[in-house]
């Protein structure tokens, strides 16, 4: 049962046996759709699709996973920087939940969906007609004006693109506003004609645009002569044959047989027999009853008396309410403002979603990517309420949504389907669009209820249905509906709940706060920030290798010597952000010690920079964001990136942004990153962990931004090639070894100072500065020390896949030994303070070229890993102290109380 393929029988097999209709493509498209007939002076089939969760209950996983890969393709076919541009645009009523989900996938997408409800005070920005549908004018009213506007990509999505003048209308009447490059058509499936698919290339050439089709299946629809007539005649002699059959019927146990079908616009509900069983063989349909066997049940079950076995007509039984006894436990309760006598049902509960003020309940008027979060972080409390309301015996469950209503009942749907233990769940949606029912195992629509519109639509009353419902043998349905349509028609004996009721012991109804738009007050926006800074302009990197999100300020003086910075910084009198040491010029000795640790380590740190990218690859996202931290992160992010192009060809954004321990992390750069990409894409990349300060403090920084601007999806775990304070989960390696990177400056960061905050430099609405050392590029090695390990990518592929597997099958939770060690140490040498205690091979270089230090302690034993530290402390006339339990290779220790006038002005010889 609601399969397109049942028990070998293909649910379009009874359209094409009487009419000549057949499909022919893909293999997938037979399971993907099957065939109905509808009353519809235009076209009488209808492709029935198995995956869209509109006429056939499916799982809502299917439903929602159809849509997300689809909008995967789009995200690869744009590429990730195009897709963060693009704006998506779904088809009501049947592809509003289909369109959001394909935004979902796209990844930052707004996503807006056509609609067929005006609403006052909301400006018309566009419409359309598609012209083979029963209900044609499509109204385009975002709350954001500008939403349609700009030069990125508009992605266009419907459940089928038959001929291609729905899509054509569209973007003629789009393209006259808002002229754009680029267009992608998404489909579930593409069943145009050559020819059909010729006009559309053709029109992209007219107006000069590129137009992209995206389909999950192709293939045609082959329609024989007269197939209109032919079909407009079935659909007459069934609905006379149903409405004969139906006056047979003459008792219901609680209210009257509704003819079939009932008059147009009159307001009489009417529904089928049961979907699956064979006339006379299965459950009585009357009221939904399981336990009455053929023929035992009131003559109103099905309607089928007097009908022979296995003709195949699907007759309604109108009916108030549903007799369950035993069965009908669900208390009632009250909805809308109307008086509880008027609107209540015995075998109705409502549901209070508790759904967030503010968040639309769609895209009707525009989704951005802070309502997607903001619904992410919500839907497992208000699913907890649903499961709660089930009754425990529920074993089968259906989540109805209501016409344009799509996407929050389905995601609720998915919740649901994934928390309730030993649940069925199904998802589905009504609809305004009439198709004619057939008990038949090779028919769509097996089964139809009938119940008048309760939105008060613009067109005027009339019928509403929901098909394959009655007959499924749901336990309980779940009624989603927005706050517009919960109206005394809704609760009417004839309406909807009643219909639910008469073929479910339990039905809940959960009301949405239908999203209406105020008189347009736009938010505080941040000022437009810049796009992000590139070499050869700012940074000896190319261009394509990292994206700086700072602001330069190379013209300024910024520099101060190291002992009066320490002074200044330990007094309390400045932050170490607010100014940056002289940068240390290596003696021609010390850039030879740099070359031979690069020749000796560059193999070592090609295999940790490969594993970690497989690492985040497999678990973090398949196409991630890299940000690095800068400056030390920088390196790595681009070795990262280097490593995820040689070994899958991605080629993976770089940005490097500023973190400043005790300030946080630059919000601004946070705020570009979320207007240009998913968060959830987001992997902050660093060099290596110390003790695990920049670790905590990026955890701070990202909980209170998410608190400040209501964005969220930032993880704040750090990816780094190396972890040996046990600080992070993704690491290439636990070791404390020498990273060469550590053993310079701006050198070997592409000729970028480390960062600086400074409020007379620095604004609310700018991004934290560096400066780009141009004047030191004949000392540069930067891209040499990248050239110089991703040449030994080739030789550590296998051992990059052993290290990786062994990682991610391995126990990776930080033990946080690194930080216990800091402590202790500061304690043991009387420091109290583990700012001061730079634990690490990395940390210790750091403290040799920027800081002042008093010791440094190193491991018993260590050996040329530490060949430069010893160099560099030999020259600024440091002791270096062998320890033989030290759980990292060395530590630098800062002196504690520094001041020039009582340890000497150059910083050498510093004593307590």
């Amino acid at each position: 049962m609601n399969k397109a393929v049942n028990d070998g029988v293909w649910s379009g097999s009874w359209v094409a046996e009487r009419l000549g209709v057949r499909l022919e493509g893909d293999d997938e498209l037979t399971g993907m759709l099957g065939l109905a007939l509808r009353r519809n002076p235009k076209r009488a089939h209808l492709l029935v699709s198995n995956v869209l969760g509109k006429h056939v209950p499916q799982s809502p996983s299917v439903v929602y996973g159809a849509g997300f890969a689809l909008g995967r393709r789009v995200r690869e076919l744009l590429g990730a920087e195009e897709a963060a541009r693009a704006v998506v645009l779904g088809y009501a009523e049947t592809a509003t939940g289909l369109g959001h989900s394909v935004a979902d996938g796209v990844g930052l997408a707004p996503y807006l969906h056509s609609t067929r409800r005006p609403v006052a005070g909301v400006a018309r920005a566009g419409g359309f007609e598609e012209s083979h549908s029963h209900a044609t004018s499509h109204l385009l009213l975002p709350e954001d004006p500008a939403l349609l506007v700009g030069d990125g990509p508009l992605v266009l999505v419907d459940d089928e693109f038959s001929t291609g003048n729905t899509v054509l209308n569209t973007v003629r009447d789009l393209h006259e506003r808002y002229p754009r490059r680029r267009y992608v058509v998404v489909a579930l499936v593409d069943m145009r004609s050559a020819a059909d698919a010729g006009r559309l290339a053709e029109f992209a050439g007219e107006i000069g645009a590129r137009v992209d089709l995206v389909a999950a299946a192709t293939g045609t629809v082959r329609l024989p002569e007269g197939v209109l007539e032919k079909g407009q005649e079935l659909v007459a002699r069934y609905e006379a044959e149903s409405a004969g059959a139906g006056g047979l019927s003459s008792a219901a146990p609680s209210g009257p047989v509704a003819q079939f079908p009932a008059p147009p616009n009159s307001g009489v509900a009417a529904e089928t027999g049961r979907e699956g069983n064979a006339p006379g063989s299965g459950p009585a349909a009357e009221a939904g009853r399981e336990g009455n066997a053929p023929g035992s049940g009131p003559a109103a079950e099905a309607g089928r008396e007097g009908n022979a076995p296995g003709s195949g007509l699907a007759i309604e039984a109108g009916q108030e309410s549903n007799p369950l006894g035993a069965r009908g436990t669900a208390r009632s309760a009250p909805t809308g403002p109307q008086p509880e006598d008027e609107r209540t049902h015995p075998h109705v509960t409502q549901v209070d979603l508790h759904w967030p003020p503010g968040l639309p309940d769609g895209g009707r008027h525009g989704f951005t990517p802070a309502h997607r979060t903001h619904l992410e972080d919500t839907l497992p409390a208000m699913t907890a309420r649903l499961v709660e309301a089930l009754p425990k015996s529920a074993r089968r469950v259906l989540v109805l949504g209501f016409e344009e209503l799509m996407y929050a009942p389905l995601r609720l749907a998915r919740e649901l389907e994934q928390v309730a233990e030993g649940v069925e769940v199904r998802y589905s949606t009504t609809t305004r669009s009439p198709v004619l029912a057939v008990d038949d195992p090779g028919y769509a629509i097996r089964t139809r209820l009938v119940f008048p519109a309760h939105d008060a639509p613009a067109d005027g009353p009339g019928e509403r249905y929901a098909y394959n419902v009655a007959g499924a043998g749901f336990d309980a349905v779940i009624a989603v509906v927005d706050s517009v349509a919960d109206t005394p028609e809704l609760h009417a004996p004839d309406g909807l709940l009643a219909r639910l009721s008469a073929h479910a012991p339990q039905v809940l109804l959960a009301v949405v706060p239908s999203y209406v738009p105020g008189p347009l007050a736009l938010p505080e926006r941040h000022p437009m920030l810049p796009e992000p800074l590139r070499g050869p302009a700012f940074s000896s990197y190319a261009p394509e290798e990292v994206g700086w999100l700072l602001q330069d300020l190379s013209d300024v003086t910024l520099e101060a010597p190291t002992e009066e910075r320490e002074e200044a910084i330990q007094s309390g009198g400045a932050h170490y952000a607010e100014s940056l040491p002289v940068e240390y010029q290596p003696s021609e000795q010390y850039q030879e010690l740099f070359q031979t640790a690069l020749a000796e380590s560059a193999a070592r740190l090609a295999q940790a920079a490969g594993a970690v990218t497989e690492i985040v690859l497999a678990e973090r996202s398949p196409r991630p964001v890299l940000v690095s931290l800068a400056r030390a992160g920088t390196p790595v992010g681009v070795l990262m990136r280097r490593w995820a192009q040689f070994r899958h060809g991605l080629e993976l954004p770089h940005y490097a942004v500023s973190i400043v321990r005790g300030r946080g992390i630059d919000a601004n750069a946070l705020r570009w990153l979320a207007a240009h990409h998913d968060p959830r894409d987001v992997v902050f990349v660093d060099g290596w962990t110390g003790k695990g300060a920049i670790t905590r403090e990026l955890t701070a920084a990202i909980r209170e931004f998410e608190a400040s601007d209501g964005i969220t999806g930032f993880d704040p775990e750090i990816a780094v090639l190396a972890d040996p304070g046990s600080c992070v989960r993704t690491y290439g390696t636990r070791e404390d070894y020498l990273i060469p990177s550590a053993c310079l400056n701006s050198t070997v960061s592409g000729l970028i100072s480390r960062t600086v905050l400074r409020a007379d430099l620095v604004g609310p609405n700018d991004y934290h500065g560096a400066k780009f050392y141009r004047e030191l590029a004949g000392a540069d090695v930067s891209v040499a020390f990248l050239d110089a390990v991703s040449a030994r990518f080739a030789e550590v592929v296998d051992a990059v896949d052993a290290t990786a597997k062994e990682l991610l099958s391995g126990d990776r939770e930080p033990t946080w030994e690194g930080w216990a060690a800091v402590e202790r140490i500061s304690e043991e040498y009387g420091i109290h303070d583990v700012n001061l205690v730079k634990p690490g091979v990395g940390e210790t270089t750091r403290v040799l070229l920027r800081r002042v230090p008093w010791k440094i302690l190193a491991r018993a034993g260590a050996g040329a890993d530490l060949d430069h530290v010893r160099l560099l402390a030999e020259q600024r006339g440091v002791p270096v102290e062998e320890v033989a339990e030290l759980p990292y290779t060395c530590v630098g220790l800062i002196h504690p109380k520094y001041t020039r006038g009582a340890t000497g002005a150059d910083g050498r010889a510093v004593n307590l």
